[in-house]
């Protein structure tokens, strides 16, 4: 008989007051008064106890076994339902550790702004989530210290950089949980663990203060689910808390349309980057099932200057390097030499070519020129968002000799990071289709700026289509 901690697979579902209640059923569970915010709370923090022990994906397990006081909101779409924000956003009380070892945070004095939008959906926050250092890599694992296991399977990645927050999410610890993306950091997840991941249009919610500091905003906040709906309703709140007069409204989206989308759809990476067989099965499955339901769906190329890579890579290296200058304002005892090899590697790659970068970021904001011409007559465009099935734990280790590992993320990483340079929404759903060791497998829809509600129509249809894959029915 095989234990728990045998089981190569891993989940919390369980007969307690969390069901197998998505976030939108919770909360509307605990609205009818047929369970209570502190229960669902403390059952939430006994599903996180059980199955971190096996994943790794909190980073401050402070204040379990209670919740945090006044977290709790009572109003909201999601009021008392149990969440996570990720460890780069400060949440006032708690430290702000950015995945590194480079220094010793201490509790941050307020909540950011993105922080503050999150909380006014009523959701009680248990904890932070752990990311790989910096977010950086498209795998949460570290040098001298447990990766966050894949709750599908453990001896494979939960993907990066919002690996915590998908672990948690997908094992039913908890319903929703925060995520950002700043080359893929949601989707990327959310495509290794089955979830839903919509990285909104640049500007759909609030910015924190250090992206809208960059010289190019690349990063979005939001959240992974196990619903399309939980995503939908995520938007829908965040928007009442503010909404970005520059970009068309949302309100909530309910379900698909019915409307007729124009999709195209394309295999490979624009910059040459093939998927592999299972990657291109699902995308291929997934286009003829929105033929079946109705849409029109045709092979579209896109084409973007051929230095779009190296110039990404770049951009990521000017970060690494910029936090290595300024990183005393996370920590006083913050040290440079403590960034793990990806981290130092891409700083020492980018001071090789610093005087590059007007050119890189000129190059990078022509972008959106060759983006629009590609969706010409085009909804949406559907694409795998990684160019090969999830890893095995150790193949995206910082402790791979840096360009060995960047020669790997490369491979991997090939279709997620033009949106954030071009500021475009796009989602990560699961296909129908899994691995040879039942790994999920994501696909991609990319649209236009402010295109969410296209995005969640697909999602939507394709969820009522043919239900995701539950881990509990494992």
């Amino acid at each position: 008989m095989t234990t728990f901690e045998e089981a190569t697979t891993v989940h919390a579902f369980r007969d307690d007051s969390l069901g197998e209640h998505d976030a939108v059923g919770l909360a509307a569970a605990i609205r009818r008064g047929e369970v209570g915010a502190a229960e669902v709370a403390r059952d939430a923090a006994e599903r996180v106890r059980v199955v971190d022990a096996r994943l790794n994906a909190v980073q401050d397990h402070s204040d379990f076994p209670a919740h945090r006081d006044g977290t709790t909101g009572t109003a909201g779409a999601f009021a008392g339902v149990p969440t996570f924000v990720k460890d780069n956003t400060d949440y006032q009380g708690s430290p702000t550790g950015h995945g590194s070892a480079a220094f010793t945070p201490g509790a941050a004095r307020r909540h950011a702004p993105f922080a503050r939008q999150f909380l006014s959906s009523g959701v009680t926050v248990l904890g932070k989530s752990r990311l790989p250092e910096f977010g950086f890599s498209p795998s949460t694992e570290y040098e001298g210290a447990a990766p966050v296991r894949n709750p599908w399977h453990t001896d494979y990645s939960a993907g990066g950089s919002s690996g915590g927050s998908a672990a948690l999410v997908a094992a039913g610890a908890v319903p929703i949980a925060h995520a950002n993306d700043g080359g893929g950091s949601i989707r990327i997840p959310a495509a290794c663990c089955g979830l839903i991941g919509l990285k909104p249009t640049r500007g759909r919610v609030v910015a924190n203060a250090q992206n809208r500091q960059l010289p190019l905003e690349i990063i979005s906040d939001g959240i992974v689910s196990r619903s399309v709906r939980d995503t939908a309703a995520f938007l829908a709140s965040a928007e009442t808390y503010w909404r970005n007069p520059k970009l068309p409204p949302l309100g909530l989206v309910e379900g698909p349309s019915g409307q007729r989308l124009r999709i195209g759809f394309l295999l490979d990476s624009p910059n040459g980057v093939p998927a592999d067989t299972a990657t291109r099965t699902a995308v291929t499955e997934t286009a003829a099932r929105l033929e079946r339901l109705g849409h029109g769906v045709e092979p579209v190329e896109l084409t973007f200057d051929p230095r779009f890579t190296e110039d990404f890579l770049a951009y990521w290296g000017m970060l690494s390097f910029l936090i290595g200058v300024t990183g005393r304002s996370l920590g006083t005892d913050f040290d440079r030499r403590r960034m793990d090899g990806l981290s130092r590697g891409l700083r020492e790659t980018y001071l090789a070519n610093w005087h590059r970068t007007p050119g890189v970021l000129r190059r990078l904001k022509r972008t959106r020129e060759a983006y629009a011409a590609g969706f010409r007559g085009l909804d949406l465009v559907l694409s795998p968002v990684l160019a090969h099935t999830t890893p095995p734990l150790g193949h995206l280790s910082p402790d791979v000799p840096y360009q060995a590992l960047m020669e790997r993320i490369l491979a991997y990483v090939a279709f997620t990071p033009v949106d954030n340079v071009v500021g475009t929404p796009s989602i990560s759903v699961p296909a129908a289709s899994a691995t040879q060791d039942g790994l999920p497998i994501g696909v991609m829809f990319a649209g236009r700026p402010g295109s969410e509600r296209k995005l969640l129509d697909v999602a939507f249809a394709l969820e009522a289509d043919r239900p995701f894959r539950r881990i509990q029915d494992l």
